[in-house]
């Protein structure tokens, strides 16, 4: 796997690259602004980005308003946005395109390095791994034209925990039911929200960028 790292904390940086390539995990880069960072991704796609939110020059939004550029570029370039905030507006953009392989976490609330590592490759796969205070953030927002109306609160459970990234095993396990019966929710999560077998794309991804996009 190549990666991009744009990261302006020195030390936050230059760990994740130890991190990333005791890993294994080839760092092409390591910029510290989101000039840097747009230069690289455009002129060489690596196969994920790691991105943070606050970046030079203006340290408000740089990073994430540089990682929809990014995608704008290169359609699908997987993303994870490793942040001490929250920052919807782009956000939502980011997660809305439809495109899947993204990830938002935040740095404090990161407790283990593989946990870290296996987000990183399941938004390289294409999959989601969002921290729950994000998207906890991000949903304060809805409105009453809600698209996920229809779903009842456990299948809202099992939603949320598959945009945490959980696969039904643990989903099973944290809401303490059997596979099946999450597997029978996730069925009728895909009807309601009208993902027929045939749709273009990862249904389960598709699921939960509605979610999210909501």
């Amino acid at each position: 796997m190549r990666v991009v790292i744009a990261e302006d904390d020195a030390l936050l940086r230059e760990g994740l690259v130890l991190l990333l390539s005791t890993a294994g995990i080839e760092v092409v880069a390591a910029v510290d602004n989101a000039d840097d960072f747009l230069a690289v991704v455009t002129a060489d796609r690596p196969d994920a980005v790691v991105v943070d939110v606050r970046l030079p020059p203006t340290f408000t939004d740089d990073g994430l308003r540089a990682a929809v550029r990014a995608r704008a570029v290169h359609p699908g370039l997987p993303v994870l946005v490793l942040s001490s905030y929250v920052e919807d507006s782009y956000a939502a953009e980011l997660l809305g395109d439809g495109a899947g392989g993204v990830g938002y976490l935040l740095k404090e609330r990161v407790g283990k390095v593989d946990r870290f590592l296996d987000s990183l490759r399941r938004v390289a796969d294409g999959g989601t791994a969002m921290d729950p205070e994000v998207i906890s953030q991000l949903l304060v927002r809805r409105t009453a034209d809600d698209p996920l109306g229809a779903l009842t609160a456990r299948e809202r459970e099992v939603l949320a925990l598959m945009a945490e990234g959980h696969n039904n095993t643990t989903i099973a396990a944290r809401l303490v039911v059997s596979e099946g019966a999450v597997h029978k929710h996730i069925r009728s999560i895909f009807a309601k929200l009208g993902l027929s077998a045939d749709e273009v794309g990862h249904r389960r991804v598709l699921a939960v960028l509605a979610y999210l996009n909501a």
